[in-house]
C-alpha cells in the first residue's frame, strides 16, 4: 500500500511536467499591409491551452505591450480595432482597420503551462511593416 501511494505520489509530480514542452506556432511570420487593411494573426499551440493566450506589441526600442488577455480580453486603453478570438489550440489575433501607428513586432504567448519558477514565457513574434505610408 505504502508503495503505491508513492508512486501515485511520484505520478502526480511528473504529469504537471508533461505539460511544459507545449510549442507555439505563430503565422506569418512577416506581413506587410497597408492602412485601413484587417489583418489576422494566428497562433497554433501543440495542445489544448484552455484559451490561457496573451498578445503582445513591441515597437522598436520599447517593452512589449500587453494588448489581448486569456485569448479575447482587451487590456486596459487598448484601441478597439484589436481583438482576439481562439479555443484549445488555434488563435487569433485581428486589428479591424491598421493605422500607422501599429507597425510592430506582435508576439504570441501562452501561459497555461510553465515549469514551476520559470519567467521565460514561450513567445512567438511576426514582425508587421506597412506599405505605402
Amino acid at each position: 500500500m505504502m508503495a503505491a501511494l508513492q508512486l501515485l505520489g511520484l505520478l502526480l509530480l511528473w504529469l504537471p511536467a508533461m505539460r511544459c514542452d507545449i510549442q507555439m506556432t505563430q503565422s506569418p511570420s512577416f506581413l506587410s499591409a497597408s492602412v485601413g487593411d484587417r489583418v489576422t494573426i494566428n497562433c497554433k499551440a501543440s495542445q489544448n491551452i484552455n484559451k490561457y493566450l496573451n498578445w503582445y506589441q513591441q515597437k522598436l526600442g520599447e517593452a512589449p505591450k500587453l494588448l489581448i488577455y486569456n485569448t479575447n480580453n482587451l487590456q486596459t486603453g487598448i484601441p478597439s480595432r484589436f481583438s482576439g478570438s481562439g479555443s484549445g489550440t488555434d488563435y487569433t489575433l485581428t486589428i479591424s482597420s491598421l493605422q500607422p501607428e501599429d507597425v510592430a513586432t506582435y508576439f504570441c504567448l501562452q501561459h497555461s503551462s510553465r515549469p514551476h519558477g520559470d519567467t521565460n514565457h514561450n513567445i512567438n513574434h511576426l514582425e508587421m511593416q506597412m506599405c505605402g505610408v
